[in-house]
């Protein structure tokens, strides 16, 4: 970790001493400009390290997220199979699937700088509320055994580090700031009616677990057979020869056919 560490301080602070701050300013990937500048006609390997780096945050991040979703289900947050594990590798497949899916959602969302706004807000004023938890237990409660028990100003720095990733966007960019926190309040009467309320009737539970269900099933089918207008032809073929037997099975024709 203190390698990774050094490695991205270093690397950043040669940005700052090859490019000028116009540079830095009107580059659209900084990595690539600093490439460019300094590896000469090897600048094409700039682009692979960086997805390289990319590929190995991203790996952690799935094996997290994936077990959050996994521990929600299993605490009754989430539809229950998605607390479901591999009988063989004791992965939780669902929970991958799941995460999937939802990522498949978010990168209908055509501006990319945008959804790192709602993200980056978002992920920083949750955590910046969990340090801020774990500063109110050290000092409630100094003496509570914990797994592991860093220095005081680790947790302070990194507090105020988030603080300003959560103010910050509240300057410059208030719009997605507020529809992030709608978001939020939205999920509020969700949580009381789905999870605190404990007597809730159990066709009412089951109820919501298939309405889940549905709506992720929904995505992938509306992608394939709607948004994705670029599709092979033959598979084109498929779904109207699915469309012809549907109407010969139940003597109906398009609505068009009917009134003319």
């Amino acid at each position: 970790m203190p390698l990774v560490t050094i490695t991205y301080v270093v690397t950043n602070i040669a940005y700052f001493v090859v490019l000028t701050r116009e540079e830095i300013l009107s580059s659209d990937a900084v990595a690539v400009t600093f490439g460019d500048k300094m590896l000469g006609v090897f600048s094409f390997t700039m682009p692979f390290f960086v997805a390289c780096s990319t590929f190995g945050s991203l790996n952690g991040a799935i094996f997290a997220s994936a077990r959050l979703f996994f521990v929600g289900a299993r605490q009754g947050h989430l539809p229950r199979a998605i607390s479901l594990i591999d009988v063989k590798r004791l992965t939780p497949v669902p929970s991958l699937v799941f995460m999937c899916l939802i990522t498949l959602l978010l990168v209908v969302i055509e501006d990319v700088y945008v959804l790192i706004n709602y993200v980056s807000f978002v992920e920083a004023l949750f955590i910046t509320i969990s340090v801020t938890g774990l500063l109110y237990m050290r000092k409630k409660k100094p003496h509570m055994e914990r797994p592991i028990k860093v220095n005081i100003m680790l947790p302070i720095i990194f507090f105020v580090i988030c603080a300003f990733l959560v103010t910050f966007p509240c300057y410059v960019s208030i719009e997605e700031v507020s529809v992030a926190v709608v978001f939020i309040l939205c999920g509020i009467p969700v949580y009381y009616v789905t999870i605190a309320w404990q007597s809730k009737p159990e066709w009412l539970q089951r109820s919501f677990s298939v309405a889940v269900v549905f709506i992720l099933c929904g995505i992938p089918v509306y992608y394939v057979t709607i948004a994705w207008q670029s599709k092979p032809e033959w598979l084109q073929r498929s779904f109207n020869c699915f469309n012809d037997v549907c109407a010969k099975l139940f003597v109906c024709v398009p609505e068009d056919l009917h009134y003319s």
